[in-house]
């Protein structure tokens, strides 16, 4: 199984992620930002991850640090239960609708981050959650994992749905491009290194 365990402490916040590549969803999330545990949840339950998270930050200040620092760790908690990346599909992508939200998250996992971010919320909140922090999580992991991810909301009206869509299909996307394929031998690449 591709396990991986990741603690990162800042005088910011205090964060511990463990997370189970091959898992069943299952989650023990606690960010102290309740619509950000909805999506973390909702990310492991539709990727198939088994996810422990435990933040403790700065929430006097506001969510971004706790949010961004978040992305890292989830980044890096990829990349190291991904491993070597012998045998995985390397691609993903996957077209999520949610009402009257229709996001598209491909990635690749390919050792180069990138950021492509076209989505913008028409509400400034989600609950206590500020929703340009959705950018701010996904710019994040994408350095941390060393992934290039590209998100871009089809349409939406509705802020909760267009942000629940976006980490769901993150998460199908995710599940994609980690899942192995034994027909790849060593890495998916014409270089011979990912």
């Amino acid at each position: 199984m591709r396990k991986s365990v990741v603690e990162r402490n800042t005088l910011e916040t205090k964060i511990k992620a463990e997370l189970n590549l091959d898992g069943k969803g299952n989650t023990e999330i606690n960010t102290g930002i309740g619509f950000f545990d909805h999506m973390l949840n909702g990310f492991a339950k539709h990727g198939l991850f088994d996810l422990k998270l435990k933040i403790d930050g700065d929430l006097n200040v506001d969510g971004h640090h706790s949010v961004e620092d978040c992305g890292i760790v989830i980044g890096q908690a990829i990349k190291e239960a991904i491993g070597d990346k012998k045998g995985i599909r390397r691609f993903g992508y996957f077209i999520l609708p949610m009402d009257d939200a229709l996001a598209l998250v491909s990635i690749d996992l390919g050792g180069r981050p990138y950021l492509d971010f076209q989505c913008e919320f028409p509400a400034e909140k989600c609950g206590e959650f500020e929703t340009n922090l959705v950018r701010e999580f996904f710019y994040a992991l994408s350095y941390s994992a060393m992934m290039n991810i590209h998100v871009k909301m089809l349409s939406g009206i509705n802020s909760h749905h267009m942000a629940e869509a976006v980490f769901k299909a993150f998460a199908k996307a995710l599940d994609e491009a980690t899942g192995i394929d034994p027909r790849i031998e060593g890495v998916a690449s014409t270089k011979g290194v990912i």
